[in-house]
């Protein structure tokens, strides 16, 4: 066939001229928009901080910014609050029902003495979790009087006002927390339904004791008592047991680091504050530990249900002693029951299988207290 009709690079169509302008119609559109304004004076934007009345969506941002930081620890990007005083803290806000001079702030914001860590003078591992909400009106009170470092507190419009609320918001005010005052549902929201009794304190996370610094503070006692927990993962238990240890002279808690739960904020709430007298440790390995304190003079016990040693024949009670508390479902794991020098049973009247890991911890305690009081 003649001509290039197989040529596959053949045009099949028509060249395209020039393209058609705009007559100018568009010119508007290509010049410079001039300067950007920064955020603060911007009206839609969530950094405003104008004086004229703002648009609800940035209104909403701005108090959704505040609450972030004040949660966070640190400045809001926004600028000024409205004319509702939601801030306690910070220049006279005070709780509903309280008055003015009740509410007042007894600092300024940064003064005021500063919360050291849980045990101060001794290192500690922070943990890598965020930070915690603690909830109920004794754990908040409790954590305050020990100068737990917190960056904010909640209290939960319309609450009844007693003497623990009136110290939690005077204490907040003299240390320079900022206070903030937000719904009971909003609250509700934050703590997941758990009952808070209207107040919250965000605290960084928990700090650890070093386990060289707990051995070597608990042999400066008389009579060194220590708990060691093995794979305790209800924060209930753990919480439980660390307000047995301060009730009945314990001198500190130490714990695996995995497949164990630490001091949350359930922990915190159960110990009704309790965590914060207590030092607490975790380590790597709780076999070696144990054995590390068995070196330097303790005696370790494990409880156990099948123990040959009766709790109320243990001689060993006067002594610097560790109690092991096994796991809420197979008790002592194998190699930490081993390590054990004895392993003691608590007698009961009936044909119950076993106790709660916390209640065992407590009866064993108190025995052990009873024993060191009366010989």
């Amino acid at each position: 066939m003649p001509g290039n009709s197989f040529n596959v690079s053949k045009r099949s169509t028509s060249k395209k001229g020039a393209p058609a302008g705009s007559g100018g119609k568009n010119k508007a559109g290509l010049k410079g928009r001039g300067k950007t304004l920064p955020a603060d004076e911007r009206p839609w934007h969530k950094g405003y901080s104008g004086t004229e009345k703002l648009p609800e969506k940035t209104a909403r941002k701005q108090d959704k910014e505040r609450r972030a930081a004040a949660a966070e620890g640190r400045a809001p990007k926004v600028g000024q609050p409205g004319t509702k005083d939601t801030t306690w803290g910070r220049g006279g806000g005070r709780a509903p029902g309280m008055t003015r001079t009740q509410g007042a702030t007894r600092g300024v914001r940064g003064g005021g003495p500063r919360g050291p860590r849980i045990a101060p003078g001794r290192r500690s591992n922070p943990t890598k979790e965020g930070p915690e909400l603690l909830l109920g009106r004794n754990p908040v009170v409790e954590a305050l009087r020990a100068l737990v470092p917190a960056t904010a507190l909640y209290i939960a419009q319309g609450i009844d006002i007693d003497e623990r609320i009136t110290e939690i918001v005077r204490t907040s005010g003299d240390r320079g927390i900022p206070i903030l005052e937000i719904s009971r549902n909003e609250l509700d929201r934050m703590t997941g339904g758990v009952l808070h009794q209207g107040v919250g304190l965000q605290v960084p996370p928990f700090a650890y004791e070093d386990f060289d610094d707990l051995l070597s503070a608990a042999l400066e006692q008389t009579a060194p008592l220590l708990v060691a927990l093995d794979g305790i993962t209800d924060p209930r238990n753990v919480g439980a047991v660390i307000r047995s240890v301060a009730a009945f002279g314990g001198h500190g808690v130490f714990m695996t680091e995995r497949r164990a739960a630490g001091i949350t904020a359930t922990a915190w709430r159960t110990s009704a504050g309790a965590a914060a007298r207590v030092p607490v440790s975790q380590v790597v390995n709780l076999t070696r530990a144990i054995k590390q304190a068995q070196k330097a003079g303790f005696t370790a016990i494990g409880l156990d249900a099948d123990g040959e040693t009766d709790l109320y024949q243990l001689e060993a009670a006067i002594g610097p002693l560790i109690v092991v508390v096994g796991s809420e479902g197979r008790g002592l794991s194998r190699l930490v029951g081993e390590t054990c020098d004895l392993r003691v049973g608590i007698p009961m009247a009936s044909d119950v299988e076993s106790l709660n890991a916390s209640v065992a911890a407590a009866v064993t305690l108190a025995e052990v207290s009873r024993r060191r009081l009366h010989g």
